[in-house]
Formats: C-alpha cells, sequence, structure tokens
C-alpha cells in the first residue's frame, strides 16, 4: 500500500515562500508582462528591482509596486550599460527580460539591418543581460529567457523572427547545461492583448487578435497575467530547467 501524500491547500502560499526575501530583476519590467509579474514577486514578499531606458516609466511603475521597487536604467543593446546596471547588486534570485525592439517582415522586402534586429535585440540583449550579471546570481538563481510561439509554428512573412525565436529556445537550453544549479528556462508566448499590441491601431489589433484565434485551439488571444504566471511558475518550480514553456492557447499544436 502507497503512503499517504500531504497536499496544501493552497499551493499559491508555496511558491509566494519560494520568493519571500529574494531579489528578482525585472529588465522591461516597467510595463506590459513584465510589470504584470513585478505585482506578482511583490506581493509574494520579494524586492524587485526594474530596468529599462524610461526614467519616467520606472519611477512610475515603483510608485505603484510601493517600497519593495527599486530601479535603475539600462539598455540592452550596450554591454556597457548592462554591466553598469549590475554593479549596483549585491544578489540576484530570478532574473526575466522582456526589453526588446525589433522589425519582422518578408525576407524579400526587409534590409539586412531590419532583418538582423530581433537577433540584435532579443536574442543578444538577453545573452548581455544573463552574461553581465553571472557575479550576482546566487547559486539556485532562476532566470527565464523570453522567446515567441512562432519559433515552433512560424508565421507566413518573418523567418529571421522565427529563426530569432528558436535561437533564444537553444540558449535557454544551453546556458541551462553550462550555469547549473542555477535554472534557467525559455517561456514562448503567442500574441497577448497586452501593452504590446495597445500601442497599435485598432484595425490592425483587431485584424491579428481574429486571424491568431482561429490559429489556436482555445479561441482566443492571452493576457499579460497568463503570462506572467507561467513565469512565475518558472521561477519557484525547483526541478524545472532547460525547459521552453508555451502559453500560447494551443497555437503550437494546430
Amino acid at each position: 500500500m502507497l503512503p499517504s501524500i500531504l497536499v496544501a491547500s493552497n499551493t499559491n502560499k508555496i511558491s509566494a515562500g519560494e520568493l519571500s526575501g529574494k531579489t528578482v530583476v525585472l529588465i522591461g519590467g516597467g510595463t506590459g508582462i513584465g510589470y504584470r509579474v513585478a505585482e506578482l514577486v511583490t506581493a509574494a514578499g520579494a524586492s524587485v528591482v526594474l530596468g529599462g531606458r524610461t526614467e519616467i516609466t520606472l519611477t512610475d511603475a515603483c510608485a505603484q509596486l510601493g517600497e519593495s521597487a527599486a530601479w535603475r536604467t539600462v539598455d540592452t543593446s550596450s554591454s556597457a550599460s548592462v554591466t553598469e546596471f549590475f554593479s549596483g547588486i549585491d544578489t540576484v534570485d530570478a532574473l526575466f527580460t522582456t526589453a526588446a525592439t525589433y522589425v519582422t517582415g518578408p525576407i524579400r522586402d526587409l534590409s539586412e539591418a531590419d532583418a538582423q534586429s530581433p537577433f540584435e535585440s532579443k536574442f543578444w540583449g538577453q545573452y548581455r543581460v544573463v552574461k553581465a550579471a553571472l557575479d550576482v546570481l546566487a547559486d539556485d538563481a532562476s532566470i527565464v529567457l523570453m522567446s515567441g510561439a512562432a519559433s515552433v509554428r512560424p508565421p507566413g512573412a518573418a523567418p529571421a523572427y522565427v529563426a530569432a525565436n528558436a535561437a533564444v529556445e537553444g540558449l535557454g537550453r544551453g546556458m541551462a547545461v553550462e550555469l547549473a544549479p542555477i535554472r534557467v528556462n525559455t517561456v514562448a508566448p503567442g500574441t497577448i492583448d497586452g501593452h504590446l499590441w495597445s500601442e497599435r491601431a485598432q484595425e490592425v489589433r483587431e485584424s491579428a487578435f481574429t486571424q491568431y484565434a482561429r490559429a489556436t485551439t482555445l479561441g482566443r488571444v492571452g493576457t499579460e497575467d497568463e503570462i506572467a504566471r507561467a513565469v512565475f511558475y518558472l521561477f519557484t518550480n525547483t526541478y524545472t530547467t532547460g525547459s521552453t514553456l508555451y502559453p500560447d492557447g494551443g497555437y503550437a499544436l494546430r
């Protein structure tokens, strides 16, 4: 007969306890998914350091998050800037970067510089962040990289963007092996109704959302909260590393 297993009645409290008193760095954490992660980790008792290029965005975010939040400006396209960012931080227990700016489009239309932009900003930006953080990462730190579901189900006309996302996932697996016991995972969202899309024209947004919803098994786009909770899981699950999590509504399955 198998021994009985005690099951906690509130798993959120178990996860929250694992972040209490920890320091979480969120680059791009002033808005969107990064900010929602900041809300979750500060509610769990962690201190958060937000990074980004726009001072007013960071100060506003910290004002809303309260005394457990601090900020520093950083430009992930500059190794010197990223190194300076981490120079004032003693220990990092969890790290997540959403900051990236790039152009997508068909191979026939994009200039070589524009085609390189997802690699330069999304891939190398995250690489620079992790490299600069190495000396301050806790031995049991959790790193979460950001790719996108296009890595496994390419859209019609964005091959360089598809390749960059796939490269980020490969980077996560490689880092998980090299940096162990530090855990490294990747989150690969689908189309998300949030800060990024809110800055685009309504007709463009509605068309994209309708098309994406039809391509999923759940029949809808995602929310920033759903992605943030996936990141929170990867921060707190101490036996997950080298994995890519696809909170994409089943887009990759169709």
